[in-house]
């Protein structure tokens, strides 16, 4: 390995496809790149979307999904992984039986409704995320609702958002980060919580419907600091900061919930 390599920070994605490239794998590997880290995919799903919704879904046979992960993990490695769209029981089961081939952190993006309100994962999946991945987690990044789904907790403030990271701590993940765009307020208040403490991030709430994509693209950031050698808190802080300028910096596209600025980065 180069010293190049060595520091870049290297971090394999599982999770779909975006048409419409604001979120999925599109938003992650911009993401990664974006922050300084190489980015390597496992493609779980193809979706067609754009700002305004999903309106098909085609899933990769797990075994393909596995065989991306692998050739990956056997040639280039990987410092770091995130998880996102996983689809349904057979791919968390797939993508859990990858996590455990490689001691490397994984950052685990639990998935389930598009920005437009498409499900992007069954009802029946949802106990597979929770007993396969969520132990698997490094850091776990759900929001209110996803949140609520796999504790069966309603989080509508902070407290409640503590009480369900607290549930999902419980339920073996390393570290959560309570995200908190979903719960009424004039500030976004997310919370990084472990069995050791917690640390607060906090933003005035931006008005605007350019979000599309900021759940993919914070865990994303977070995976590549972690890839990096940033400490947790550290990869969060600036995980937290990155979403909050692209979300400042959009660029208005689409008639939908439009994508952030991921390069804002590169022109700054």
């Amino acid at each position: 390995m180069t010293s190049q390599a060595s520091t870049l920070g290297r971090v394999l994605i599982l999770a779909g496809s975006d048409s419409g490239g604001g979120a999925g794998i599109q938003a992650d590997i911009k993401t990664v790149t974006a922050l300084g880290a190489y980015a390597a995919t496992a493609v779980t799903a193809v979706t067609v979307q754009n700002t305004l919704g999903v309106t098909g879904v085609h899933p990769i046979p797990p075994a393909i999904v596995q065989a991306q992960a692998r050739a990956v993990l056997e040639d280039i490695g990987a410092d770091a992984l995130k998880t996102g769209m996983l689809g349904d029981v057979a791919m968390v089961e797939a993508v859990a039986q990858i996590l455990d081939e490689t001691p490397a952190p994984a950052v685990v993006d639990p998935v389930m409704v598009a920005k437009g309100g498409s499900a992007l994962l069954p009802s029946e999946a949802v106990a597979a995320v929770r007993t396969l991945m969520v132990p698997r987690a490094a850091l776990l990044t759900p929001n209110a609702p996803e949140a609520e789904t796999l504790t069966g907790l309603a989080v509508a403030d902070t407290d409640s958002q503590r009480r369900a990271g607290e549930a999902l701590l419980a339920l073996g993940a390393r570290a959560v980060l309570m995200k908190g765009g979903h719960v009424d307020g004039p500030r976004v208040v997310d919370i990084l919580m472990t069995p050791s403490g917690e640390h607060v991030f906090e933003a005035e709430r931006q008005e605007t419907r350019h979000t599309h994509g900021t759940g993919c693209t914070l865990a994303s950031a977070c995976a590549a600091g972690l890839a990096q050698g940033l400490t947790l808190e550290a990869a969060v802080e600036r995980a937290f900061a990155y979403v909050q300028q692209a979300m400042a910096r959009a660029p208005g596209i689409g008639g939908g919930h439009g994508p952030l600025d991921h390069g804002w980065t590169l022109r700054s």
